[in-house]
């Protein structure tokens, strides 16, 4: 059987879809996977020559754990005590699995995780085991960190790909950390972010910040629970690029894979009314960095009145780049020209609370075909 070109993930609240493309318009949908599992989480690591699908699932009676597949979900391998299990003596137990965070090209076999409660773990082989980020853990400023309203986690962690040592993580309710030191400490950077619900409103600890992407460049962007970021300084300070939208709340913030100065927000109107202002749901481009923005709406539904969850959007390679997204309505939409223009790849899904796209590494087969979706 042929390799699909195009692998395309979402993760619900009860179990795992995929699909396979050849061209980015017509799209193969396969039979759930963990139906009744939630899956907050999923990796497409495309590194080192093959592809690996690593998925965070979150079973009410067997708990949350990461499992992966080298065939596309055809088969899943977990160890047979859990991937990803605090040591003894932290008296912690992992709730949930927030993010999968392959390293970049050159550290092939390097895979993150961030986690509720509160955590970071390593895996050094593909993502099979994961150790955990004792010096996180362990942090002096984690009593000043307190549970967003998704719960205390970390949920976005971002490795330099010109510099090792140096990786970015957001925590929920904690704000921007970074370590110089391949994960030895952690300083909060998150100097320029507002929290307007603190008694200090320029804290340099306790941000709710949603999510966080980081530029060909090095530069980074924050969407946070009210305000939009850019640094131009891996996170030392920060400036509002907020202008010109029609929302500074949201959860999404992605960036181009190639072209520096694009990134997409999907605006909501607020942390109270958290849906698409005037039940139009858009997704907001940038290609100037933050200065100006426009608003891509061809193809999608109106009205709708739905939220985006922070991982429930992804960015793939190819060229042009393909733009994804799936609502907690159960739509999932999917752009191959950047977001000019998007078409629903399925619908009437359970709340989707991850996708991910990958262009895939040859090699690899699709697991048993549902059919064609569009």
């Amino acid at each position: 059987m042929t390799t699909p070109r195009f692998l395309l993930a979402v993760g619900t609240k009860k179990g795992l879809w995929l699909a396979t493309s050849e061209d980015r318009k017509t799209w193969t949908v396969a039979e759930p996977q963990f139906l009744m599992q939630e899956i907050p989480s999923v990796a497409i690591d495309t590194r080192g020559g093959r592809t690996r699908l690593l998925v965070g699932v979150r079973s009410e009676h067997f708990g949350p754990t990461v499992v992966h597949s080298d065939d596309l979900g055809a088969t899943w391998t977990e160890p047979e005590h859990g991937s990803v299990v605090f040591p003894e003596g932290t008296d912690a137990a992992v709730e949930r699995i927030w993010q999968i965070q392959p390293d970049v090209q050159d550290r092939p076999d390097v895979v993150w995780v961030g986690a509720e409660p509160i955590s970071v773990w390593k895996s050094t082989d593909g993502g099979a085991t994961f150790e955990l980020n004792r010096a996180l853990w362990d942090h002096p400023d984690r009593d000043r960190w307190a549970p967003g309203a998704g719960g205390a986690a970390v949920h976005t962690i971002v490795p330099d790909a010109e510099d090792p040592h140096q990786v970015h993580v957001a925590i929920s309710a904690g704000g921007v950390y970074r370590s110089t030191d391949a994960g030895a400490s952690w300083t909060a950077r998150n100097h320029g972010i507002s929290a307007y619900f603190l008694p200090d409103p320029s804290p340099e600890v306790g941000q709710c910040v949603h999510k966080i992407a980081a530029d060909t460049d090095g530069r980074l962007y924050a969407q946070n629970h009210r305000g939009v970021y850019r640094s131009d300084d891996r996170g030392d300070t920060w400036v509002s690029i907020a202008d010109g939208l029609p929302a500074d709340f949201g959860f999404v913030m992605l960036t181009h894979p190639r072209r520096s100065g694009t990134a997409w927000v999907v605006p909501l109107v607020s942390d109270w009314e958290r849906v698409a202002p005037q039940g139009r749901l858009a997704v907001h481009r940038t290609d100037d960095a933050g200065e100006t923005w426009r608003s891509l709406t061809a193809g999608l539904a109106e009205p709708d009145w739905n939220t985006v969850l922070r991982d429930a959007a992804s960015v793939d390679t190819a060229e042009p780049a393909g733009v994804y997204f799936g609502t907690r309505g159960g739509s999932v939409y999917a752009s191959a020209d950047e977001g000019e223009s998007f078409q629903e790849v399925i619908a009437h899904l359970p709340d989707v609370l991850c996708v991910r796209a990958a262009e895939l590494t040859p090699g690899a087969q699709p697991a048993h075909d549902a059919g064609p979706a569009a």
